[in-house]
């Protein structure tokens, strides 16, 4: 089914049509930038479809790298890489991800029968004879409806899509929660139906999907789902094992809720902060593991290792990964108001001044994931006062001392060695505990003390 309707794309995105079209090919725009476009979304990729077979997409654009034996050839136009692919048929997927094979097909039809979801096998453009006033989305499957009606539905057989490619389910979720649509009955059915073949995905495509997921609004949306159809079990055991896990938190609220509730919270408090997103998700991970007598006992230092072995098994990068398993570690720290200035600075020193903030963010979610006010806890209080030793630049690290190992050698006759290292760490304790200490020469009076007390 054909209907009029302009597609705002690039130039540079045109300009790959129009070669196409000049060479005497049939070129559309295909996939989620039609989909996007569509709805008024940004578009990130802008995808092509034509019926020219890989070697002649090459002999229109010389500078097009051919990617792989699926007909993509990704074409470098104005700052954008283009992938322009071969209208192709599917066969089987014996190992739930990729095709066994493909057929190169002539038909567009055909090409988007086999996509995932309906609101994905959209396409615009026009054959290589037909007048540029001839441009036109086609939609053989019944994207334009599922658009209108903010619905998700799979092409053709629900069951026969996600058996195929198991990367599908995950992606339905994640496109459900950035889309804000409902997943059409049927769809939703078949996800359960296929769950466990998700196992066949690899970690670092979980990952992906993950990161996507968490960067939603509300983030809690893919996971709910995921966890509804099952799929969650088999693709995130660590965080399905939290469902039906019961707590002292909000009433009602088991393990599993308090986490996509403290989620949600995490992305009102500081929405473009996926890492606060992140932490917030897997903040209680230790907790099902170390439940003992209606307690969770060590749950932080047990959830600072699952939480990195979970995000390094999904090929997250490694500063997110140390960062998220530090604030984990510590999000079970308990401020009291008779605190001094100097347990303040330890307080920012344990913790590290670029992950303070976000760790004081993550304990305001989790209050409002446990039913209480974002500043329950006195946090507010806190929060000013570990902004005003911020603002004063306290030493906190050891390349701040106001002396180095090297002084410490050369002043005092030291051999270097580990009572180098001893002594920088009990000068920059004196120094958190009193910035004022922070001098060449009273740093070194206090370490020749030290040193004759150790002889």
């Amino acid at each position: 089914m054909e209907h009029s309707a302009n597609i705002a794309a690039p130039a540079a995105v045109h300009g790959v049509l129009d070669a196409l079209w000049r060479g005497g090919q049939a070129a559309y725009l295909v996939g989620g930038g039609v989909r996007d476009a569509l709805l008024g979304r940004a578009v990130i990729d802008w995808d092509v479809a034509t019926d020219a077979r890989p070697e002649r997409i090459i002999e229109v654009f010389p500078a097009g790298r051919y990617e792989n034996r699926f007909g993509t050839v990704t074409v470098p136009a104005g700052g954008l890489d283009v992938e322009v692919t071969t209208f192709r048929r599917d066969h089987v997927y014996a190992d739930h991800r990729r095709p066994d094979s493909v057929t190169f097909t002539g038909d567009l039809g055909e090409d988007l029968w086999r996509r995932d979801f309906t609101v994905n096998a959209i396409a615009w453009g026009r054959p290589a004879d037909a007048d540029a006033a001839d441009l036109a989305l086609v939609d053989p499957t019944g994207g334009l409806a599922d658009l209108r009606d903010r619905r998700l539905r799979a092409v053709g057989d629900p069951l026969v899509r996600f058996d195929e490619d198991a990367l599908r389910l995950l992606r339905a979720a994640r496109l459900a929660a950035q889309l804000d649509f409902e997943i059409e009955p049927a769809t939703l059915k078949a996800m359960g139906a296929t769950a466990p073949t998700v196992s066949q995905v690899s970690s670092e495509r979980i990952g992906a999907e993950l990161s996507r997921m968490i960067a939603a609004d509300p983030p809690s949306t893919a996971f709910r789902i995921l966890a509804q159809t099952s799929v969650l079990e088999h693709a995130l055991p660590e965080l399905a094992v939290q469902q039906g896990v019961a707590q002292d938190k909000a009433p009602g609220m088991d393990l599993w809720a308090h986490c996509l509730a403290t989620v949600d919270a995490a992305a009102a408090i500081d929405p473009p902060n996926t890492r606060l997103r992140l932490a917030a998700l897997v903040h209680d991970i230790g907790k099902p593991s170390t439940f003992a007598d209606g307690r969770f006992i060590g749950h932080d230092v047990e959830g600072a290792r699952l939480a990195r072995a979970l995000l390094g098994r999904l090929a997250f990068p490694r500063r997110d990964v140390d960062a998220v398993g530090k604030l984990v570690l510590n999000h079970m720290f308990s401020y009291e108001q008779r605190w001094s200035g100097a347990a303040v600075r330890r307080f920012v020193r344990r913790v590290g001044r670029d992950l303070v903030d976000d760790l004081l963010k993550l304990r305001a979610a989790d209050n409002v994931g446990s039913g209480l006010p974002a500043d329950a806890g006195h946090l507010g209080e806190f929060r000013q006062r570990v902004q005003e030793q911020l603002d004063a630049g306290a030493p906190l690290l050891l390349r701040e001392l106001a002396v180095n190992g090297d002084d410490l050698v050369a002043e005092l006759g030291v051999a270097p060695g580990p009572v180098i290292g001893d002594m920088l760490d009990r000068l920059l304790g004196a120094v958190i505990a009193e910035p004022d200490m922070n001098d060449r020469g009273q740093l070194l009076a206090a370490a020749r003390k030290w040193l004759a007390t150790r002889d």
